[in-house]
């Protein structure tokens, strides 16, 4: 069945729709795809400038496949979670050489694309091809859990269950994907998180929690457990000619493929000298001498945070070898942009780039 409230949500969305770069009247399942992707865990006013600079980089998929992966997290380095950023260079390589460049044009083929789940295979497939396919994001579980005044946490299989079950029946067949639009929109600008403004929802006179004066209390979500910290040294490493050693991550798992200056977490008992010694001799084989300590970077990951202890280092043994990373350079300072870094190692390069301003 339709959704009763499909026609007065559409109604608005057409009133109040935001003019945002990959929206079109005839959309390319392409940039359609690369805004879902980039979307992902990001907000929309970060998202346009990095949208805009990929596209002017990777105008088609072609360009994408076509393009080092280096060069593809050089254009997602400060967007975070950068396994997006991998996945989309795989899938735009299964697009280009084993689908003749044509994206699937169904949730099930969509899915079988790299970095493509269930919420954005229906994004696509309704956004870009007018299929009839749900999808449930973080704004749409708001809003849902508004309208039915939802008392179960949000965060468990069966709610999330009864979530997609209502998505999957409340899809029209008509503008499936302004639907699915108009619904993360509601839920982006008008049912926010805090202090929703129900007296301009197009769908207040259905909202049971509205109706209950519970919308505040909704959705339900567990509080989340705390966060574990971690001390992490970081080697600024120097050779005899003055040039900076720098690693590449493994291409898989937290910060794949980006650059750093090597290092890793302290370990108890541990000082943070010796962690570095140590984790410069297991990741890259070498010796070093631990000098003064030139910053601290305090940074947040999702489920843990960090400060980073960046420390200057002399090379004084061992020739490196990709051990526990991916790959190494010697590199001169002037060459660090052309590298990708994680946002806690460009603070360090900021702050080595300030040092050198001030002995000019």
């Amino acid at each position: 069945m339709t959704a009763p409230f499909a026609a007065a949500l559409l109604a608005w969305y057409d009133r109040a729709a935001a003019d945002l770069p990959w929206r079109s009247s005839d959309p390319d399942p392409y940039t359609v795809w690369l805004s879902e992707i980039m979307l992902q865990q990001t907000q929309v006013a970060t998202v346009i400038p990095y949208f805009h600079r990929f596209l002017a980089a990777f105008p088609t998929v072609r360009a994408l496949a076509d393009a080092p992966l280096d060069d593809v997290l050089k254009a997602w380095e400060g967007l975070g979670y950068y396994s997006r950023a991998r996945n989309l260079h795989r899938a735009a390589l299964v697009v280009a050489y084993d689908m003749g460049g044509q994206f699937p044009d169904t949730v099930e083929g969509l899915l079988a694309l790299p970095g493509v789940g269930r919420y954005t295979a229906g994004a696509i497939a309704s956004i870009a091809f007018g299929r009839r396919a749900p999808l449930v994001d973080g704004n749409v579980y708001r809003v849902f859990s508004r309208l039915m005044d939802e008392d179960g946490d949000v965060s468990t299989p069966a709610v999330q269950a009864r979530m997609w079950a209502w998505a999957e029946d409340w899809v029209p067949a008509d503008r499936p994907g302004d639907y699915n639009q108009a619904l993360m929109e509601l839920g982006r600008t008008v049912c926010t998180p805090k202090n929703p403004r129900c007296r301009d929802c197009p769908l207040n006179g259905l909202c049971r929690a509205f109706a209950a004066g519970t919308q505040a209390e909704r959705p339900v979500k567990k509080k989340a457990g705390k966060k574990p910290h971690y001390e992490v040294a970081a080697g600024v490493v120097r050779g005899a000619d003055g040039r900076l050693l720098i690693a590449q991550r493994p291409l898989e798992g937290l910060l794949g493929g980006l650059w750093e200056f090597p290092g890793g977490k302290q370990e108890p008992d541990e000082t943070l000298t010796e962690c570095l010694q140590r984790e410069l001799l297991e990741e890259l084989g070498i010796e070093v001498e631990v000098g003064e300590e030139l910053c601290v970077v305090k940074h947040a990951f999702t489920h843990f945070s960090i400060t980073l202890h960046a420390f200057d280092c002399r090379h004084t043994g061992g020739e490196p070898q990709a051990i526990q990373a991916h790959a190494w350079a010697w590199i001169d300072e002037g060459e660090l942009d052309a590298y990708s870094f994680g946002k806690a190692d460009r603070e360090v390069i900021n702050y080595l780039r300030g040092q050198s301003r001030r002995l000019l």
